[in-house]
């Protein structure tokens, strides 16, 4: 099985030496990028601030506005956008593949509408929670949604049909909706309280919050890597796989299970960010094909530039006041979405 796995994996990644060369020089460039981002993220804003007062405030620290702003609110903020970015961008690669449908992503399996649920919930019932059990809370309200969408799509008979997993996401997803909107309409203090979390949002997280799930994203990532062989062999077609030996149905659930901990964990922490687990894929996809081994490393890198700079476009739209970033990327993804939806139907 190994043997025939790494055939497989040599036939799809014949690349030259120099396309090797070109795609890493190109992550390299993109890393680069990440860092001025993340860099602007945390100088960029309505208080003004500059290279002084960010190398001051991690070396000379003296309480300032400028240095409270960037130690408590744009580190926390920054380190959020990036870590989220690349977990979300991850998942909807993942989503992408196993669905084989180029529109799929992690709101698909209900995990949006089980985080935001539970969340509005908690909200709701249990006050006296800290914004720590509020994530938590959710981040299972997201795991139970997606073991209700597994379940009701055959899951537990030993297979998963793409179709049946799309009818149940999308029947776990109205069901979650419509509980989630009784409870805003009854309670309106909640939906005040949990308004900007539902459109997504990177501003107002802490660190211990963030600390909290980076060890989910960190072993999702390594996952990742690790079966990237495999998501290789999957991608040429279930029945090519499953004629080369592969056990597609235990990697199905290894998928939906990875899909769990990256947008699970992200949605527990900014809220439902929608389009970035669409986006970055088809970029990814168009810079370096759909080999895993480059693809995983460069939907992280752009999920993060991605949010990063989305977050801060957020802070200037309507300056002096900030939008949530999950408006900004739906605006930003809203015409790609209506673009990838008329290439399938013509292709069709």
């Amino acid at each position: 099985m190994q043997r025939m796995l790494y055939l497989v994996n040599m036939k799809i990644s014949n690349l030259s030496l120099e396309s090797t060369r070109s795609k890493f020089i190109v992550l390299i460039l993109f890393f680069v990028l990440l860092m001025a981002s993340f860099l602007g993220s945390l100088l960029l804003g309505y208080i003004k601030t500059s290279w002084i007062d960010l190398m001051n405030t991690y070396g000379n620290y003296s309480e300032s506005t400028a240095h409270i702003i960037i130690k408590t609110s744009r580190m926390p903020r920054a380190l959020t956008a990036l870590f989220i970015g690349a977990s979300l961008s991850l998942s909807g690669a993942l989503m992408q593949t196993l669905t084989k449908n180029p529109m799929a992503s992690p709101g698909l399996l209900g995990v949006n509408s089980g985080a935001a649920f539970f969340m509005v919930f908690a909200y709701s019932y249990f006050p006296q929670f800290t914004q720590n059990h509020i994530m938590l809370f959710s981040f299972g309200g997201a795991a139970l949604a997606v073991v209700l969408v597994y379940t009701l799509a055959g899951g537990m008979r030993g297979s998963i049909q793409t179709f049946d997993l799309t009818l149940a996401g999308a029947a776990v997803s109205a069901f979650f909706i419509s509980f989630t909107q009784v409870i805003l309409f009854k309670d309106q203090k909640t939906m005040e309280e949990v308004l900007f979390w539902l459109t997504g949002s990177v501003e107002g997280r802490s660190m211990d919050v963030l600390f909290n799930v980076i060890p989910f994203m960190a072993a999702a990532w390594l996952i990742c890597f690790i079966l990237s062989n495999r998501l290789n062999i999957f991608s040429l077609g279930e029945e090519m796989a499953k004629g080369l030996g592969l056990n597609t149905d235990f990697l199905k659930i290894q998928m939906i299970l990875l899909v769990v901990l990256l947008a699970g964990a992200s949605v527990a922490v900014a809220g439902p960010i929608g389009l970035v687990g669409l986006i970055i894929p088809h970029l990814t996809r168009f810079l370096v094909g759909s080999e895993f081994k480059w693809a995983i490393p460069y939907n992280m890198v752009l999920g993060s530039i991605f949010l990063l700079l989305a977050d801060i476009g957020s802070r200037f739209i309507i300056f002096p006041k900030e939008v949530p970033v999950g408006a900004v990327t739906a605006i930003i993804g809203a015409p790609f979405f209506i673009y990838i939806a008329r290439k399938a139907e013509n292709r069709s």
